[in-house]
């Protein structure tokens, strides 16, 4: 096995939920050899045996408001380049193990993963994903009219919140080596997501976007790009956003353009919204992928979760790798040079185990 690229980076995890196991198992994909610390008897918010979030680096279990227990927590990070936690703030300085309690580690890399961030009026509020979208505006732009549909918790947990700390703490890491001096990385979901939707917020300032939900280009309003049912009670996904592409549909549709009205005008929109539906209803999803394959459509059939693993695409390029209680994605994204790997569910280790590894 080749080393990833981030071999020889050693990052403490204090363990906590969704975005910052993710960005630990992000850098732990990549070769950083990662040593989650979980409270003694903690259980799984969900009850799962063998968590993807927490593959590729070993558990160890560590009272931090004992003394034996935050001694051992102080060794490994003293020795460590990185840590990652998710508390709210404040709560790392009261165990001793803050940014602040290492002055002889001046390289050390702090990563913090919040929902709020470190400051501000909401930093010491509760929430989760949904609420996070609510009050960046994100989620007002998702579903149907009638009310917002939270994207699972793909976009803040996951997009505006794990990667962005992993991120973070690799532009840290090459600072570091640069300049001798770490620093620490204030992940917040809410500014991730702000800085996911900078493209959204260009089209809402020259006018391009209307501030409600199915008005829009891009969420499900153009007939161009939306989902269609089917027959058999699935979906077609349609993004045919560009011209030639709209000719490739229309095509595969049997519709004549000449016949439609003017797609560019959006007051036509729900109108050919009707037309495609109504040719697209009558015949199920895998008729129209067969249809459309091979074809710059951008027309594709809504897969399942279990569909996905199975799809010749997927399956092509390794999409989705085996793990022990089922198929899990595979690192992302790929290296040519030095490619991450999907770790091993491993066993706990013991205190002794975990200061011999690192010779701390």
């Amino acid at each position: 096995m080749r080393p990833g690229p981030l071999d020889g980076i050693r990052v403490v995890e204090i363990a906590g939920l969704g975005p910052t196991p993710f960005a630990a198992m992000t850098l732990a994909d990549m070769g950083a050899d990662v040593i989650r610390i979980d409270r003694p008897g903690a259980g799984h918010i969900f009850g799962l045996r063998n968590d993807i979030l927490n593959r590729g680096r070993p558990c160890l279990r560590l009272d931090l408001k004992a003394p034996d227990g935050l001694a051992v927590a102080r060794r490994l990070i003293a020795r460590a380049d990185v840590v990652i936690e998710g508390m709210r703030p404040g709560v790392m300085e009261r165990l001793g193990l803050g940014p602040g309690d290492f002055p002889d580690h001046p390289r050390l890399v702090y990563g913090r993963m919040t929902g709020w961030g470190q400051s501000g009026p909401l930093a010491q509020a509760a929430g989760h994903d949904i609420t996070y979208l609510a009050l960046t505006g994100a989620l007002h732009g998702i579903g149907p009219e009638g009310r917002p549909v939270p994207p699972l918790n793909l976009l803040g947990d996951f997009g505006g919140g794990g990667i962005y700390l992993a991120f973070g703490i690799v532009a840290a890491l090459f600072a570091a080596a640069r300049t001798g001096r770490g620093q620490v990385v204030d992940a917040a979901i809410t500014d991730g997501v702000a800085h996911l939707s900078a493209m959204i917020h260009a089209m809402r300032n020259e006018g391009q976007w209307q501030d409600r939900r199915e008005a829009n280009i891009l969420d499900g309003a153009a007939p161009f790009y939306t989902c269609y049912a089917c027959a058999c009670g699935g979906h077609l996904a349609v993004g045919a956003i560009e011209p030639k592409f709209w000719q490739a549909l229309l095509a595969g549709l049997g519709l004549d353009p000449a016949a439609l009205p003017d797609r560019d005008d959006p007051a036509n929109w729900p109108a050919l919204r009707d037309r495609l539906a109504a040719v697209i209803a009558g015949q199920g999803r895998d008729h129209w992928a067969a249809v459309f394959a091979g074809t710059d459509a951008c027309a594709v059939p809504v897969l399942t979760l279990d569909e996905a693993t199975r799809h010749p695409h997927n399956l092509a390029r390794g999409t989705f790798v085996a793990g022990p209680e089922g198929p899990e994605p595979a690192p992302a994204p790929r290296l040519s040079e030095t490619p991450g790997q999907a770790g091993e569910q491993l066993a706990g280790i013991t205190a002794d185990e975990a200061l011999s590894r690192w010779g701390a």
